[in-house]
């Protein structure tokens, strides 16, 4: 996997396996499931996966489980407990994955071209990196050569998580702004300020949970699209990111005009 030890094992219906996801963090598989079907078959093929997984190199196998507004709760499947973070490395840049609090299996494993890409765009660049997380982008974009990277998330434990990936890989996360604010908030106070930055990053959570908020969502993404835009400098990138599934690539493409 050329330096990278993170991503997906299983990959839902793309895999004929509706409901399942496994995702591998170095020595460590996360099982996740959506839907009743596939929680009440568990039972069927919990023992052919775990030992596939174990074949494969793994030590541990956990079964994560998450409730809106609920710490994940995880069932060791095989091996011993996990530890509550671990580093993984993604195309050779290492960073933290926290098993413990993290969202859907610790981390976003689909966005690892992207901040691939950023990393090859932030060379000398001013880069602002809105719902950062864990601060993939960030780390990428600081790796990259970027002059200076603001990271803004809702969350100050994320913020935790990103400045430990960033000592890490070496770099200082003091050289760097770690911003607890909403994004919103943060573009207006910006804007009035007359800040502006070369590169955008703008990976928000899902505006559209379901099909009759898509009207809503879509509003949301033209004013958040606008509101980056009037920070951007004249000759900047804008890299925009929907992981809404209801908001097609068409729809969200529009929102960017």
């Amino acid at each position: 996997h050329g330096g990278t030890t993170a991503y997906r094992l299983v990959h839902g219906e793309g895999d004929r396996t509706p409901g399942l996801v496994v995702d591998r963090y170095g020595s460590v598989a996360v099982v996740r499931l959506d839907g009743d079907a596939i929680r009440v078959s568990l039972p069927r093929w919990r023992d052919s996966l775990t030992t596939a997984l174990l074949d494969a190199g793994v030590t541990t196998v956990v079964l994560r489980e998450a409730t809106k507004g609920e710490a994940p709760r995880h069932d060791v499947l095989a091996g011993p407990p996990p530890p509550p973070t671990v580093e993984v490395l993604e195309h050779g840049m290492p960073f933290v994955v926290d098993l413990a609090r993290g969202q859907k299996t610790g981390a976003f494993l689909d966005q690892r071209e992207n901040r691939r890409r950023v990393r090859g765009l932030a060379q000398g660049r001013r880069v602002l990196n809105l719902f950062s997380y864990a601060g993939g982008f960030s780390l990428a974009a600081a790796l990259g050569g970027a002059r200076h990277v603001t990271s803004v998330d809702i969350a100050a434990s994320a913020h935790a998580t990103a400045q430990e990936s960033f000592r890490r890989a070496g770099v200082d996360p003091k050289a760097h702004a770690f911003v607890t604010a909403d994004a919103f908030r943060f573009l207006e106070e910006a804007r009035a300020k007359g800040t502006r930055w070369d590169l955008i990053i703008s990976d928000p959570p899902s505006f559209a949970p379901s099909e009759k908020a898509k009207r809503r969502a879509v509003a949301a993404y033209r004013s958040l699209h606008g509101a980056c835009a009037a920070v951007l400098e004249d000759s900047g990138v804008f890299c925009a990111s929907s992981c809404s599934s209801h908001v097609d690539e068409e729809l969200f493409a529009s929102t960017l005009d």
